[in-house]
């Protein structure tokens, strides 16, 4: 939370976030997709995550890429795709 906090300070356009979850007990996961939701709302700023929680990150993103060896297979509103399961399961498994 300390290193997202300072991240808004200069008030970005853009925050590029790199596995806020990693090493988070599961609760604190919540806490923090919960935070950069709230900042993408009440900011406007855009935001960029890299992350393995997909059923996580679903339930905050607007919007989704799956990009592997560098090439987009995947995207479109996270809504849509977090219906689609198999879909899912073709691109991360």
């Amino acid at each position: 939370m300390v290193a997202l906090a300072l991240a808004l300070i200069p008030s970005p356009r853009v925050l590029l976030l790199d596995e806020p979850s990693l090493g988070l007990a599961p609760g604190l996961v919540e806490s923090v997709f919960a935070t950069v939701e709230r900042i993408g709302r009440e900011t406007g700023t855009a935001i960029a995550v890299v992350e393995h929680k997909v059923r996580e990150l679903l339930a905050v993103a607007d919007r989704v890429y799956a990009v592997k060896l560098g090439h987009v297979v995947l995207e479109g509103p996270a809504a849509e795709l977090a219906d689609d399961v198999a879909r899912l399961r073709d691109v991360f498994l």
